[in-house]
Order: C-alpha cells, then sequence, then structure tokens
C-alpha cells in the first residue's frame, strides 16, 4: 500500500537532517499515487497510527485534510491499514488531537537551557 523514503517514522531518534519532511506514497484504491507528508507516529488505545498530510504536485497541501492509518512493522517493514471501526478511529482521533495540543504546549513554554 505504500513506499517510505528514508523514513522509519522517529524524527528523534533516525539522525537525518530532514526537518521532518519525509514522505510516503500512498497506492489508492483507483491505483491513483499521492505522495503524503509524515506528520507523526503515535501510540493511541494499545495501537500504533500514523497521521499523513495530503501533498498536491507542488509538495504543499490544500485543505489542511490529515489520513489516519493505523502502522504496523513486522521484520522492519511499515506497514499501513485502513481504519475500519469508528470506535478506534475515534481513539486515533483522540490521540492525534493530544499530540497537537502537546505541539502547542510545547511552543507556549520555552524550554529551559
Amino acid at each position: 500500500m505504500s513506499d517510505f523514503e528514508n523514513c522509519n517514522g522517529d524524527c528523534n531518534s533516525c539522525g537525518s537532517d530532514c526537518g521532518g519532511g519525509a514522505t510516503i506514497t500512498l497506492t489508492l484504491d483507483n491505483d491513483e499515487t499521492l505522495e503524503c507528508s509524515i506528520l507523526t507516529i503515535f501510540e493511541a488505545a494499545g495501537n500504533n497510527y500514523i497521521a499523513l498530510l495530503p501533498l498536491n504536485e507542488n509538495g504543499e497541501n490544500e485543505d489542511g485534510e490529515v489520513f489516519i492509518y493505523r502502522y504496523t512493522e513486522e521484520n522492519g517493514m511499515p506497514s499501513l491499514e485502513n481504519i475500519e471501526d469508528d470506535a478506534e478511529y475515534e481513539a486515533a482521533s483522540d490521540g492525534f488531537d493530544e499530540w497537537l495540543d502537546s505541539l502547542e504546549y510545547d511552543e507556549l513554554v520555552p524550554a529551559e537551557d
């Protein structure tokens, strides 16, 4: 379903100088491909999820839409799965909202030197 470009999803530990600009190419049900920026991989309700920001041909997001998929790894290979259950999707959305809230909190609280 997807191909990662040099990213394991953990921007803090990969040692890359990408600045968080890692992308993934999704192949949609109609075989169309869509480039997405990886926002984060996060845990919610005992599962891992990945949040993706779809990009247009200019590498920009036009509408702020975010895609959330269940994220797993098997033998070091990442895999994305659609979330079919409404309750699971709600839990994943809440986890993503908490991640966004933590970013806003980090911006409000100055780092100690």
